[in-house]
């Protein structure tokens, strides 16, 4: 058996077991708590062409009092760059689930601090 296992994990490409990697800018869309975001995904050092995605926003500071609808995600100018519009209730960190249907089925989940200006990462230990 330890050597079926071997013997397939040897064959699957690396592209297959990669993880998606993922960031994002957001601009203030001049109104209030609403930004243009664009998010770009990576597999292997190459960007995810393609992909069907809906990002949720929820602030994990309250759990569930601040959990918005699902956006989903539009074909940006780039390869592997998409389009989100997100309408948030306040400002401060919000956890943003990224969940591609396709090319892939895989989660990632970004983590931002939104104010009037527009958003930054926020480092999570």
């Amino acid at each position: 058996m330890q050597r079926v296992v071997l013997f397939l994990f040897v064959l699957v490409p690396a592209a297959a077991i990669a993880q998606t990697r993922a960031d994002m800018q957001c601009k203030a869309a001049g109104k209030d708590l609403i930004y243009n975001c664009v998010i770009r995904l990576a597999r292997a050092d190459q960007p995810v062409s393609g992909a069907q995605l809906m990002v949720e926003p929820e602030m994990p500071s309250m759990p569930e009092a601040h959990k918005l609808k699902p956006v989903k995600g539009r074909p940006g100018k780039g390869p592997g760059e998409y389009l989100v519009r997100l309408d948030l209730d306040m400002p401060g960190e919000w956890a943003l689930r990224v969940r591609l249907s396709a090319p892939v089925r895989d989660q990632v989940t970004l983590h931002y601090a939104f104010d009037e200006r527009g958003a930054r990462a926020v480092r999570r230990r």
